[in-house]
């Protein structure tokens, strides 16, 4: 681990705990351009740390301390999302410059820092989320190309099992969407949001069987 600090941090709300452990792509042409993004004072943006596509990874909060890297976000009623959370950035050019998968090394150091991080702050695994998962209006990351359901194998996260035998109408997919942790005042994002991380095969934005049935599995 390489320790290369961020100016870009407050303190953490006091008595609040750490429950919460958020993923994005740096979404930047290069890793060298992230680095020095996430810590130029004027960006006003941040993570805890940052994974390279070879696996290095950079220390640049102290989980101690609350860096900025969420933003506007919510999940599941909490708004500050930024003061409860741990954020990883993995380097990926992302939707604007060459989106692509996530190699083998950068995800196995992602795997041993997430469980690092989870044992020193437990959480529910439905506290794993995405980038996308918290601002679902505004954000893609980590996008479609993120091995979620590897991670949650390796014991972080959440990923669902399911049929496609529903007990609700996909009407009711909003409500849905609601109880697991969404911000639904824009459902069409929501469910964007919730299908590139729980049914990346297909993200059409259509609350269909599959999508309520998946969201049926991931509630019990």
């Amino acid at each position: 681990m390489i320790e290369t600090r961020s100016p870009n941090f407050d303190d953490r709300p006091e008595g609040i705990p750490v429950d919460m452990l958020v993923l994005h792509y740096t979404g930047m042409p290069s890793a060298k351009a992230a680095l020095e993004r996430l810590c130029d004072p004027a960006a006003k943006v941040s993570a805890h740390y940052m994974i390279d596509e070879d696996g290095t990874v950079h220390a640049l909060v102290a989980e101690d301390k609350r860096a900025w890297h969420a933003g506007v976000a919510c999940w599941r009623g909490e708004t500050d999302v930024n003061g409860r959370s741990v954020g990883i950035e993995l380097v990926n050019p992302g939707h604007e410059f060459g989106y692509r998968p996530f190699p083998e090394a950068q995800m196995a150091a992602l795997v041993e820092l997430a469980g690092d991080i989870l044992s020193r702050h437990p959480m529910p695994p439905g506290n794993v989320v995405g980038h996308a998962d918290v601002a679902p209006a505004r954000k893609q990351d980590p996008g479609e190309l993120f091995d979620w359901q590897g991670l949650a194998a390796a014991g972080i996260g959440l990923w669902p099992e399911a049929s496609v035998k529903t007990k609700e109408a996909p009407g009711d997919a909003a409500n849905l969407l609601a109880r697991y942790g969404y911000d639904i005042s824009d459902p069409a994002a929501a469910v964007i949001a919730f299908q590139r991380h729980f049914r990346p095969g297909r993200i059409d934005g259509a609350a269909d069987a599959e999508t309520v049935s998946l969201l049926q599995a991931l509630l019990g």
